[in-house]
Parts: structure tokens; C-alpha cells; sequence
């Protein structure tokens, strides 16, 4: 072979291994190549999830702890006014407000069900 034909092929060579070194290193999990314009829009996308998320794990737990609120001070004063005529019931209705509380664990515990989804 002569010094011009090695040249020409490890020329070729190397612009074979350049080109396919830049064809796979973009190359993502799916096996796709993406743009940038395409990443920077799935990352916009998955913030607006994350928010959505968020917002709603802030309506679950503030609305039922209102709730809970609501509940415990109605049963409270329920329970009060009972035990003042029969203080022997007064057990019972602390059971009542035991409940009323579940409420703003409830609420709690769907904060934590969508932020682990």
C-alpha cells in the first residue's frame, strides 16, 4: 500500500469513529435521539406534573385538617354539654373526637400516596 492510500483510510477511519461518537453519545434510555427543543419541553412537561402534584398534596392536607378543625370543635362542644348532664358518657365522646381527628390523617396520608406516585 502506499502513503497516501494508509492516509486516506485512517482519514476515513477517523471520521467514521468521530461521526459515531457523536451519534451516541445523545442517545437516551429510549434509544432515541433527542433534540434539545424535545428535552427542554419534557422537562417543562414534568415540571408542570410536579406542580399539579404539589398543589394538590397542599389541598389534600389543608382541607381536611379544616375539616378535622371543624369536626373536633363541634364534637368538643358536644362533649362538653353531655358530660356536664352525665359525666359518666364523657369517655365516650372522646372516642367522637378520636374519629373527627382521623380526618387531617386522612388527608395526610393521600399527601404521601401522590407524592410517592
Amino acid at each position: 500500500m502506499t502513503r497516501a492510500k494508509t492516509k486516506a483510510i485512517l482519514l476515513v477511519l477517523t471520521i467514521f469513529t468521530a461521526v459515531l461518537a457523536g451519534l451516541i453519545s445523545p442517545i437516551t434510555a429510549n434509544g432515541v435521539v433527542k433534540s434539545a427543543e424535545v428535552q427542554a419541553a419534557e422537562a417543562m412537561a414534568k415540571a408542570e406534573i410536579e406542580l399539579g402534584k404539589f398543589l394538590a398534596m397542599a389541598l389534600s392536607v389543608s382541607i381536611c385538617s379544616i375539616a378535622a378543625g371543624y369536626a373536633v370543635a363541634k364534637i368538643g362542644v358536644a362533649a362538653i354539654a353531655s358530660a356536664a348532664e352525665k359525666p359518666e358518657l364523657f369517655g365516650r365522646t372522646i372516642i367522637f373526637a378520636g374519629l373527627a381527628e382521623g380526618i387531617a390523617i386522612y388527608g395526610l396520608l393521600v399527601a404521601f400516596l401522590i407524592w410517592i406516585s
